[in-house]
């Protein structure tokens, strides 16, 4: 998911982002198998995830959109207001509870289709499970922003981007025009 500007460094390498039309996008990833957790490589793609995260100035990455076919992802959520910082966490194997109905209205982009954002409905509320990449089990509880991070991560599991969710190709529009016009129409703000 994107963009946000990060002022942090992390380890790890910075990966290529794919864009849409990259079949790895379109495809189901696999789960991570057993054996994989605590090993370098799996710390390593959290590594490279988390930085890349980073680097292209997204809220979220997942292992696809570095042509990883793989069950992982990297999320973090910016402090705003009263909502404290949800700081990077990388989830791999995750498994949602989604709370309440798709209807929660909000503005999503991409790290894979640069320069573009769309409304997409979303659940309001969800339960994350899933493992770290040492094998430990996470559960996480998510509403808002918090909530739809999660969600477009994990869409990029299984092969869906967010303008497939889009009820409404109207509010497709480019991030240049987004910052000149979506203000000044009565649309849902950004989430």
């Amino acid at each position: 998911m994107a963009i946000f500007k990060h002022t942090r460094s992390t380890d790890g390498k910075r990966r290529e982002v794919v864009r849409l039309g990259h079949p790895v996008l379109r495809q189901k990833a696999l789960e991570v198998p057993e054996e994989r957790f605590g090993t370098r490589f799996l710390r390593d793609l959290g590594r490279d995830l988390t930085r890349t995260m980073y680097e292209d100035n997204g809220m979220g990455l997942a292992a696809p959109q570095i042509a990883v076919a793989l069950r992982a992802f990297v999320y973090f959520v910016p402090g705003d207001g009263d909502e404290d910082e949800v700081p990077p966490q990388v989830v791999v194997n995750p498994r949602l509870t989604l709370e309440g109905e798709a209807d929660a209205l909000g503005w999503e982009g991409c790290l894979s289709l640069p320069g573009l954002r769309g409304i997409v409905p979303r659940h309001p509320r969800l339960v994350c499970e899933g493992l770290d990449v040492d094998g430990a089990p996470l559960r996480i509880e998510a509403e808002g922003l918090h909530a739809r991070v999660i969600q477009h991560e994990v869409d990029h599991l299984d092969g869906i981007v967010f303008v497939d969710r889009m009820q409404d190709l109207s509010t497709l529009m480019y991030e240049e025009e987004w910052d000149r016009f979506a203000d000044h129409k009565h649309l849902p703000v950004e989430t």
